[in-house]
């Protein structure tokens, strides 16, 4: 699924990468070994094809998990929007506000009175 996810990455940020030297830093060790197989399945050899074009800028880091905390966050759902949430936020301050109803010198006036 990590490789996947690689090959995703380096689609969308092709433009960034391209001629870029850049690590990649998994926390597994899956990754360097897919590189590395003889005989891979057709969707693995699809992944390495798609990662050859970057195979000399690109190096691999492995980190483990309790190290590398980053991946673990990024690679989970979100939470849903409910009170057992410690980020939950209350539907009434979600509200969008249209710009017509913003006054700008009302929000100056109470800025500067509770600054003083």
């Amino acid at each position: 699924m990590e490789f996947l996810c690689l090959v995703w990455a380096l689609d969308k940020l092709h433009y960034y990468l391209d001629g870029s030297v850049f690590e990649v830093i998994p926390d597994c060790n899956a990754m360097k070994s897919l590189l590395n197989m003889k005989t891979p399945n057709r969707n693995m050899l699809r992944w390495q094809i798609a990662i050859q074009e970057y195979r000399a800028n690109m190096t691999i880091v492995n980190k483990a998990g309790n190290i590398n905390k980053n991946s673990d966050g990024l690679s989970r759902c979100a939470l849903a929007n409910t009170r057992d949430n410690l980020a939950y936020v209350p539907l009434e301050a979600q509200q969008e506000i249209p710009i017509e109803g913003i006054n700008i010198s009302d929000i100056g006036t109470e800025f500067f009175e509770e600054a003083r």
